[in-house]
């Protein structure tokens, strides 16, 4: 499958029309967003038109940037647009599982509560291929370096090193844009306000 990721646009839409052109070109089946498509929900429900208006699936999860309720209400406002947070998503025998908000913690208890309904879904589904889309990223690994130290989220790491997806779409720190590493077998990637094509 062919997956176009993104994260951390804060609202720029000069940076919303360039993706639009990737988009054109290299035709992905869906859009994946990691968060913090606003600045603190400012245009939001504009950005989000922007992206339905795409033709494609558009699986959104919020960042620290947006409240919850902006995400579940673009889910029943636009047809293309799927709320994935705190949820799964099957399309195409990958599993898509969405969890966004916070980036500052090094343990979620919230995220951590909902792991046994996730591995519920993966055992029930049974997917071929497994994308957990988060907004904070992974703790101890390159997209969560900062000036030498980690800052990322151990719970996340926790339930990868668990779980093993075949692959991680996360944001937040605008440092680590760009960047790629591994945990185990499963690759992990910022793809940044720019966006890459990803093939999972």
């Amino acid at each position: 499958m062919k997956i176009f990721a993104f994260t951390d646009l804060h609202g720029d839409s000069e940076a919303l029309r360039k993706i639009e052109e990737k988009i054109k070109k290299h035709k992905p089946e869906l859009i994946v967003c990691a968060g913090d498509l606003s600045i603190f929900g400012d245009h939001f429900t504009y950005l989000v038109a922007e992206l339905d208006s795409f033709g494609l699936p558009v699986l959104l999860i919020p960042g620290n940037h947006e409240q919850d309720s902006l995400i579940r209400h673009a889910g029943t406002m636009f047809d293309n647009v799927k709320d994935i947070h705190k949820k799964t998503y099957l399309v195409n025998d990958c599993l898509f599982i969405g969890y966004g908000s916070g980036g500052f913690s090094l343990v979620d208890e919230d995220f951590e509560k909902l792991t046994g309904k996730f591995k519920q879904d993966i055992k029930k589904l049974k997917p071929k291929k497994i994308v957990l889309v988060t907004h904070a990223p992974p703790y101890n690994t390159k997209v969560d370096n900062i000036h030498g130290n980690p800052a990322g989220n151990k719970s996340i790491r926790n339930f990868i090193q668990d779980i093993k997806p075949d692959l991680v779409i996360c944001g937040h720190l605008h440092e680590n844009e760009g960047k790629t590493d591994t945990i185990g077998r499963t690759k992990i990637i910022n793809p940044g306000f720019e966006g890459k094509i990803i093939v999972v």
